[in-house]
Formats: C-alpha cells, structure tokens, sequence
C-alpha cells in the first residue's frame, strides 16, 4: 500500500479524504466518550451517612449507634447496621468538622454520660475516644458549640444543664459548668417541676438557648467558650401550659422556633443577636385539637436548608406537620399533615441538600424516607422503608467517597 503524506499546508480540497474523514470519526468518538463519562459523573448518586441513636431495646436487638446509607438520588436507605456498641445512645450530634460523633449514653458502671467516637475515614465505623459522666442523672440531649470547643448537655429528670470543654482533638473534657433551673407549670402531671430539654447555641456562638418544658419558659445563658462556662441571662416567655421542648434557629439567624410538647403547638420568636432577647410573634397550631383522637405530644422541629418551610413531629397522631416560612416576617402558614408510616416519631431530620426527610419510628422500629417538594415543602412518601431498632435520634454525616 502506498505511504500517505500529509501536508497540512494544502488547500482542504487537496487532502486525502478518507483521512480527513478518519479523523472527524475519531474525534466524534472522542466527544461521545468524554459525554458519557461527565454524564455518568453527573448522575452519581452520593451515599450519605446515616446515624441512629436508639432507646433501650425491647426485643434482645443489640444496644449502639446504628448506620445507614441515604442514596441522595433515590431516597432510598440501605440496611442499618451497628456500627458501635454503648448503651442507651439516645441522642447525637457531629461536630463542627464532621470527623466527630457525640452521643448521650450509659456507662459500663451504670452511671448516665456522654461519649465521643471518631468518624472513620470510610464514613461506615466509629471508634470510642472517651467518655464523661454527666454527674447529675440522664442526659436527654446533646449538643456541640459552632467553634468546636464546648459541649452541652441536659437532663430532663433532674432539671439541669451542664458544658463540658473539648479539647483540640475533640474528646471531652470534665465538666465546667452544672446548672439546675427552678420553676413549675399548671400541668400538675408534667410541669410540677423544671425539665429541660434540648440546649442550642445560637447562631453567633454567644448565647445557649434551654427550652424548659417543666417552666413554660426558654432559658438564655450567656457562654464563655474559652472557660466552658455559662452565665443566666434571661429567659423567652411560652403560652402557658404549652411545654417547650425543642428549638431551632432560622438560617438567617433572625429568628427561632419552639415547638411545644404539650399543646403542639409552634412559637416563632424573634431573636436579637447583640442583647440576647427573644420576642414572641406567632404561636400556631401543629395539630387542631379536633384532630387528637388519642393521646398526643409534639416531639421533634426542624427547618429546611433553603429556610422556606418548618417541620414538626406529632406522636399519638403520628404525622409531619409542614409550614411555609414567610421570609419577611418569618411567620407560619400551614401546608399539610403526612402520616409517617410508622409509630411514635420521636425523632425526624432533613438531608443537607433539602431533598429528603428521615423519620423515626421508635414504637415501630422504622426509618421511613419522604421526598420534599421543593416549591411548596409538601412531603411524598417514596415507598422506601427500613427496620432499626427503636430509633429516636438521626443525624447525617459528610458525604462518603466515591465507591
């Protein structure tokens, strides 16, 4: 076969053809090639880490942290599995960083505490770091300052609020602060003393907010990160027997909402980042008295990333109540109620790209999966379901690499 030369200098139509025609088919096969692998990379579903705190079990299941795996294109969950044996983890929280997991937990003494286990690089295991006793009875809930330097936790029966500092490494150091509220409320059966029940910083890292369920009131103290302590500053009034429990801040900071465990109902209150002051603008309904056929509570509040929509859990009637957000003056309007599939949600959380909502059945054993629609906030069921042993608590982690 003649040798072909190539002179490049040639006009176009003194080419050989079937070379130039080679190479536009080599190069539409580039440009496939190079389509497919941006398309294929385009539609990787992440595996987002899932961890579940559990109660005591009922069933002889084994007793820990519980993991599973949020496809953040399906919804869909793989099978729980323990990923750390410690008794009673009931509540959790990932550190700033998202290498550390804090959990409230029983002690091999017996004694109540909190616990802190690294995150392996995988995102599947956890590594006990160390512990620490609360000192004063079982904590119900914990918490991590934005910095990454202090820990809070509360204990309901003893109507107490401690801090613990963190150290650079992220294990817990011994407690700096342990302080008991007073107060009572007119439910003689669930107010006849103080009982707080969830400890969130706020948004600027200067103040501690302490729904007290027990007192009809949001505790405000004043922290000082640098010592791990904490100062009484104020409080935040609630509707009269209504029984505040948890509380979450709007992501523009402005404002932040309780939901209340007795009435369920929702309080908005604004809040003032330079005097630490919150003021109440609208208290609203999670669920219509007529609607309460059996005994209800409300459990769990979350807000959505994108900061339009709130969401609430109702135990009893076993339902989501979802709200619009109006952004100018943060009030609430009602969107609907979706069943949760399952029984007593005590605990529920959004995925951090606003797509998913996890709830947790505790009575039922169940993770059930609901897609948002992200113009209304509306929940859909999925059909995507799985079995974990008495969850109360779930929280995502980073986003694993890439199988």
């Amino acid at each position: 076969m003649p040798r072909v030369s190539l002179d490049y200098n040639q006009p176009r139509s003194l080419r050989p053809q079937h070379t130039d025609q080679w190479r536009e088919k080599q190069m539409r096969s580039l440009v496939f090639t190079l389509s497919l692998l941006l398309f294929l990379d385009c539609t990787y579903a992440e595996q987002v880490p899932v961890w579940i705190g559990m109660s005591p079990p009922r069933f002889g299941e084994a007793e820990g942290i519980y993991r599973t795996t949020l496809d953040s294109e399906t919804g869909s969950l793989t099978k729980p599995e323990l990923a750390a044996k410690i008794g009673s983890p009931g509540f959790l929280a990932i550190g700033p960083t998202g290498k550390r997991l804090y959990a409230v937990c029983r002690l091999p003494d017996g004694e109540s505490g909190v616990a802190v286990f690294e995150i392996a690089d995988d995102k599947k295991s956890l590594r006990l770091m160390n512990t620490q006793p609360t000192g004063d009875g079982e904590a119900c809930h914990v918490s991590v300052d934005p910095s990454g330097r202090c820990l809070f936790t509360v204990q309901y029966g003893t109507g107490s609020v401690c801090a613990f500092p963190l150290k650079e490494d992220g294990t817990i150091g011994t407690r700096t602060a342990h302080v008991r509220h007073t107060g009572s409320g007119p439910n003689r059966q669930r107010q006849e003393g103080p009982h707080p029940h969830c400890a969130i910083p706020d948004p600027t890292n200067q103040f501690l907010l302490v729904p007290d369920l027990g007192a009809d009131q949001i505790v405000i103290y004043k922290t000082n990160l640098d010592t791990g302590r904490i100062e009484p500053h104020g409080a935040g009034r609630s509707p009269v027997g209504a029984g505040p429990r948890h509380l979450k801040f709007h992501p523009s900071g402005k404002f932040a909402y309780v939901i209340n465990e007795l009435d369920l109902s929702v309080t908005g209150y604004k809040f003032d980042d330079k005097a630490g002051t919150l003021t109440e603008f609208q208290t609203i309904s999670a669920l219509p008295p007529k609607m309460r056929e059996v005994s209800c509570s409300g459990s769990e509040i979350r807000i959505h990333p994108n900061g339009k929509f709130l969401y609430t859990a109702n135990r009893g009637h076993d339902s989501i109540a979802a709200f619009k957000i109006d952004p100018a003056s943060g009030k609430l309007t009602f969107v609907e109620h979706e069943s949760v599939r399952g029984c007593h949600p005590r605990n529920f959380n959004v995925d951090p790209a606003g797509k998913f909502l996890i709830v947790a059945g505790r009575d039922s054993n169940t993770l059930s999966v609901f897609q948002i629609d992200d113009t209304t906030g509306a929940l859909v069921y999925g059909s995507s379901i799985v079995n974990s042993p008495s969850p109360i608590s779930v929280e995502f982690g980073a986003v694993g690499p890439k199988p």
